[in-house]
């Protein structure tokens, strides 16, 4: 969300740029990021699984209008890929993290040309809960992965590649869970805002990411 997007705003909201600027406030504050932490501690999310995968974001010109030389620039490059027509569009890539139930925990953005095993650490650092599986596909058959699950006790649900000379064996009935984090992407894809990036900084983009991951974890607060 921008001061552009905000001035499309229905009259009741207020004046546009009080919107955004409270927007801003409670994106740099970590609002929304802790209205999704709270969900899941009062729900009491499903610690038989973790699931985590990435998904492409595609990013409109607008939110690449930062000034040249700042700081904020130069720490997320875009990757520019061809798309059915041959023509470049810019990309990014969205990670998340779900619970055995499919709810999304936390996200990180990359940068397009990353590999997949670039999201885990920050997906796996970011939650202290204490899991009995985590499930990802082949992209994230590394060996630091393996290594670090292992040292924390979480047996690794992920196939191995077909370069790995020694395969490594996995529940296959606990890998079919793992449709549900697909699942979550097609829901928070459903938001425009998600599934196409018009933010100018990674912030703001995951503020509103981390909105629409609220939504889904509404239906399961029973107010008594």
């Amino acid at each position: 969300m921008d001061g552009a997007q905000c001035q499309h705003l229905p009259d009741e909201y207020g004046k546009w740029n009080s919107v955004f600027r409270r927007y801003r406030r409670w994106v740099v504050t970590g609002v929304f990021e802790a209205m999704l932490e709270t969900l899941a501690a009062v729900v009491e999310r499903d610690v038989s699984a973790d699931m985590i995968d990435s998904t492409v974001v595609r990013a409109r010109h607008c939110a690449v209008g930062l000034k040249k030389g700042s700081r904020i620039r130069r720490a997320r490059p875009f990757a520019r890929r061809l798309h059915n027509q041959g023509s470049p569009e810019l990309v990014e890539g969205l990670h998340a993290r779900c619970d055995g139930q499919g709810r999304p925990l936390c996200l990180v953005l990359t940068p397009g040309q990353a590999h997949d095993v670039k999201g885990f650490g920050p997906l796996f650092g970011m939650l202290a809960d204490r899991i009995e599986a985590l499930l990802a596909d082949k992209g994230y058959d590394a060996d630091a992965i393996r290594q670090e699950l292992a040292r924390a006790d979480i047996e690794a649900v992920i196939p191995t590649n077909s370069n790995r000379r020694i395969p490594i064996p996995h529940d296959r009935e606990k890998y079919r869970w793992r449709n549900l984090v697909e699942r979550l992407f097609s829901k928070l894809k459903n938001w425009r805002r998600v599934a196409t990036r018009y933010d100018k900084t990674a912030e703001s983009y995951l503020g509103f990411v981390a909105l629409a991951s609220v939504t889904l974890w509404l239906p399961f607060v029973h107010v008594a």
